[in-house]
């Protein structure tokens, strides 16, 4: 060990006149290529969620925009929208702020979304009509928040952390393909901030195959209401789980694939398949998706007194 490190020192200072030099040379001809990327056509972009919850239901219409532009989505005005329940009746919604947000129901007394129905969307715009479909599923409730306190290594950005882990109780229903959205709660609002943070489970674990059937949702998935900092102790803390197709569970998964892929082995991203279907079959195709779900929903405060040990 000691002679190889010998030879690497004495390399090591051989080599620095040769690295200057090397240096100034690819320098000295660095020449700036500007690519030319072609512009697609402007795709419908379609946001669309239905829940079983009351209140005013929202659909968000867009433009697709070229990959390199940061401005705000441009909205699409002037559709018309419905969704058809399996039962034929017809919701619609209506753009009454002229923004691309087509929103049914005037109170939180209204309610669109019943477990166990089937929706249609449909969407008009221009000459062009899109159409979806998404069944609304059940989902089990959410059992209880527990929380334990934990101190997490140094990390250069954040520096030493110390706070408390969450995370809820809920079992799986009997029944094996139900799909479901996690989405951690803060003061009461879905607080999801990286898409490579989204959090699907397929029956209680990951992914179809594995016995987890009928059973309590793994600690990871449990645990998925902690994502890059702890929490404070007095901080209010919740879940939402949410029923969603296995389309949907499809959708956001690789949704979560491509927000992660980087790095040496990173693959050209691409527009992920919408369940949006233009009816001409040669018109121009959708992105985005509809979806409907039922929703489970339970909050905390972080009490330290009522935190359970740190498991380690």
């Amino acid at each position: 060990m000691k002679n190889i490190l010998n030879t690497f020192i004495i390399n090591k200072v051989a080599f620095v006149p040769l690295l200057f030099a090397s240096f100034f040379l690819l320098a000295g001809c660095e020449d700036v290529i500007d690519l030319e990327t072609e512009t697609g056509p402007e795709q419908l972009v379609v946001d669309g969620w239905i829940t079983n919850e009351a209140g005013p239901q929202t659909i968000k219409l867009n433009w697709s925009a070229s990959y390199f532009n940061n401005g705000p989505a441009k909205p699409v005005l002037g559709a018309e929208v419905t969704v058809t329940d399996d039962k034929g009746k017809v919701y619609e919604f209506k753009d009454l702020a002229g923004n691309g947000q087509y929103i049914w129901g005037k109170t939180n007394a209204d309610t669109l979304g019943h477990i166990g129905r089937t929706y249609s969307l449909k969407i008009k715009n221009q000459a062009d009509i899109y159409t979806a479909k998404s069944e609304l599923k059940r989902v089990p409730t959410v059992d209880s928040i527990v929380y334990r306190k934990e101190k997490l290594p140094f990390k250069p950005d954040k520096g030493p952390q110390e706070g408390y882990v969450a995370q809820f109780y809920a079992r799986d229903f009997v029944g094996e393909g139900d799909t479901y959205w996690i989405k951690p709660l803060i003061n009461g609002k879905p607080a999801i901030d990286k898409a490579v943070n989204i959090s699907i489970a397929y029956d209680a674990a990951f992914g179809s195959g594995a016995p987890s059937d009928g059973l309590i949702f793994i600690l990871p998935i449990r645990e998925s209401l902690t994502t890059d900092s702890l929490y404070s102790a007095g901080a209010s803390v919740g879940v939402e789980l949410h029923s969603i197709t296995n389309e949907t569970f499809e959708f956001l998964k690789q949704i979560r694939e491509q927000a992660g892929n980087g790095g040496l082995f990173a693959v050209p991203i691409t527009n992920i398949k919408s369940n949006v279907v233009n009816a001409d079959p040669k018109g121009i195709k959708a992105l985005g998706l509809f979806g409907a779900s039922a929703v489970s929903r339970k909050q905390t405060i972080i009490d330290p007194e009522k935190a359970r040990p740190d498991e380690d």
